[in-house]
C-alpha cells in the first residue's frame, strides 16, 4: 500500500494529534530523498519500536553553502515513495515532503546554532552547515512530536549535534543512531555516491579500507600512536584525484582529540575526503 504523502505543516500537525490521541507511538525518519538500503534499515528500525513512522523528504536549503550542490542533489521522489511502499504492510508510513517555502515562510529569521560538538571537522570545512541541520531537525521535531528519531551512524557528527541541542534545549524526543549500511565492497551507502563515475567508485573503497587498517593497528596493540595511525590512514587515502578535508581519531563525545598521543579507547575515526569532485564522509566506532 502506497504510504500517506503529506505536504503541508497544518495537516501533518492534524494528523499528528489524532495519532496522539489514541496514544500511539511515533517514530520519525529525517531524510533528504534519494532514498537507499541505508535510509531503508531506519524505516525499519522506526516500524519496530513505533507505532506509527513518518519519513520526512526534504532536501533542506539551509544546511548548504554557495558552490555546494544543493541544486544537483539528487531528487527521486517516485522511487523513494516506491521503496517505502514495499514497507509499508501495516500502512503506518506518513511521508512529509513539504516546499522550501512551507519550511521556510516569508520572514523566518530563526535558526539554531549549537557550538561545542558542531564546531570542529565539518564546522571548521563547513562553517554554516550544522546550523541549518539543527533548525531544519528541530522544526521537524516540533511538527512531528516524535518519541523518537532514528538518524544513521555515516553521518556520526550530525547525530551528536543533535544529541547535543536535544540535551541542551530539554526537547522531548529519544535520539536512536543506527549501525552504517554498506554495499558488498565495504564503500558506506549515501545518496551522493551516485555522482562518482566506476573508476571513481572503486577508488573510493579507500575510506573503508583505511578505516578497516586502522581498526586492524589499533586493536592488534601493534601501534597505540595517534599520529602513527592516522599517518597510515592518509597514506591509504592519498591519489592524485583526491583531496582530504580530515582522517583524525578523536574521543566520540567531544570529537576532539584526546591530550598526548596515546590512544586510549573508545575512539571515533572519523573521514571526509573529496574522490574527484564528491565530498564522502565515513567513520568507525572502536569501543
Amino acid at each position: 500500500m502506497k504510504p500517506k504523502v503529506v505536504r503541508e505543516c497544518a495537516e501533518l500537525h492534524s494528523l499528528v494529534k489524532s495519532l496522539h490521541r489514541q496514544g500511539l507511538r511515533i517514530g520519525l525518519v529525517p531524510t533528504m530523498g534519494a532514498l537507499h538500503a541505508g535510509h531503508i534499515s531506519l524505516v525499519k528500525e522506526s516500524l519496530k519500536n513505533s507505532d506509527w513512522t513518518i519519513v520526512s523528504i526534504f532536501v533542506n536549503p539551509t544546511q548548504f553553502a554557495p558552490g555546494e550542490d544543493f541544486e544537483k542533489y539528487p531528487r527521486t521522489l517516485e522511487s523513494d515513495l516506491a521503496l517505502l511502499e514495499a514497507e509499508n504492510e501495516k500502512e503506518n508510513i506518513i511521508v512529509f515532503t513539504p516546499s522550501a517555502d512551507e519550511m521556510y515562510p516569508k520572514n523566518f529569521y530563526s535558526y539554531v546554532d549549537v557550538a561545542g560538538v558542531a564546531q570542529p571537522l565539518e564546522g571548521a570545512f563547513r562553517p554554516t552547515h550544522f546550523r541549518g541541520v539543527a533548525t531544519v531537525v528541530l522544526k521537524l521535531f516540533n511538527m512531528t512530536r516524535a518519541d523518537v528519531a532514528f538518524f544513521g551512524q555515516k553521518d556520526f557528527q550530525q547525530v551528536q549535534v543533535i544529541r547535543q541541542f536535544v540535551r541542551d534545549l530539554n526537547v522531548p524526543i529519544e535520539i536512536r543512531m543506527s549501525p552504517i549500511k554498506r554495499e558488498e565492497d565495504g564503500l558506506a551507502m549515501s545518496s551522493r555516491n551516485r555522482y562518482l563515475s566506476s573508476e571513481a567508485r572503486q577508488r573510493a573503497l579507500c575510506l573503508s579500507d583505511s578505516l578497516n587498517r586502522a581498526k586492524e593497528m589499533i586493536l592488534s596493540q601493534n601501534c597505540r600512536s595517534r599520529s602513527a595511525v592516522e599517518a597510515e590512514i592518509r597514506k591509504i587515502l592519498e591519489h592524485p584525484k583526491h583531496s582530504i578535508d580530515y582522517a583524525v581519531i578523536v574521543d566520540p563525545e567531544t570529537l576532539l582529540p584526546r591530550p598526548g598521543d596515546e590512544i586510549v579507547l573508545p575512539v571515533a575515526i572519523l573521514l571526509a575526503v573529496r574522490v574527484d569532485d564528491t565530498r564522502l564522509i565515513d567513520n568507525l566506532v572502536i569501543d
